[in-house]
């Protein structure tokens, strides 16, 4: 099976790339370092050409209100040059509970990118992950100074990037969900502990103060961001990845 990764050199398609072709298909990485330009499409057509499925898993390059114009054109982009090129399927990366947060412009961004691709002509998949714990430490940098990290109670259940991307290429190679798989790792923290657990292990001297209206989880409601039943639970905890 022939598969385009668009956004194949970041930290979820670089790997998504290497299971898929260690598995026997033939993925292929394409990015703007390749020639691919989502956004005006340059590339689009010599990247899918042959490809059975495209797998998006480009990013936003800001957080804010320009992201929805972002993820608008590049799945608009793409749908078109996939159903020209036949591709029989396309797949997607989303957030756990990204429809329940309406508060956040990039979350808003990403359900209009569902909402797009579940409105277009090709068979889909969405695979929707929890928080990563690569970005537990750019989480804590938002609201952090010398002495203190302030950060909300939100539940999250984290998961490691190695298990998404693996999520992320069984999708592929199967049939075409035609709605969303949730995945997430084994354990529900709430935010502010998680930040406490992370500085330990560090060796951060630093306090983690419990402050529900510090960074941009305190507009999370609830415990949107834990999956519900039916999710894919991947087995790495958070402690055995922090050690190494």
């Amino acid at each position: 099976m022939k598969i385009a990764v668009i956004g194949g050199t970041g930290l979820i398609g670089s790997q998504v790339v290497k299971i898929l072709n260690a598995s026997g298909h033939e993925a292929v990485p394409h990015s703007t370092s390749t020639g691919l330009d989502l956004l005006n499409g340059q590339g689009l057509p010599e990247a899918l050409a042959g490809a059975d499925v495209a797998v998006n898993l480009t990013n936003s390059p800001t957080f804010d209100d320009a992201s929805p114009a972002f993820f608008e054109k590049t799945m608009d982009n793409l749908l078109t040059a996939a159903e020209a090129a036949g591709v029989g399927h396309v797949v997607i990366l989303s957030i756990v509970g990204v429809d329940q947060v309406p508060d956040l412009a990039y979350y808003r961004a990403k359900v209009a990118q569902e909402d797009i691709l579940k409105a277009g002509p090709a068979p889909y998949s969405i695979v929707r992950a929890t928080q990563f714990f690569e970005f537990v430490d750019a989480v804590l940098s938002w609201t952090s100074d010398e002495d203190t990290v302030h950060l909300p109670a939100t539940p999250v259940q984290p998961i490691a990037a190695a298990d998404v991307a693996r999520a992320v290429a069984d999708v592929s190679v199967g049939a075409p969900l035609r709605g969303v798989r949730e995945v997430a790792g084994p354990e529900v923290f709430a935010l502010d502990e998680l930040g406490r657990i992370t500085l330990a292990a560090r060796g951060d001297q630093r306090t983690v103060v419990t402050d529900d209206s510090a960074g941009m989880f305190a507009a999370v409601p609830g415990s949107v961001l834990v999956p519900g039943d039916g999710a894919v639970i991947a087995g790495t905890a958070y402690r055995d990845w922090l050690a190494r």
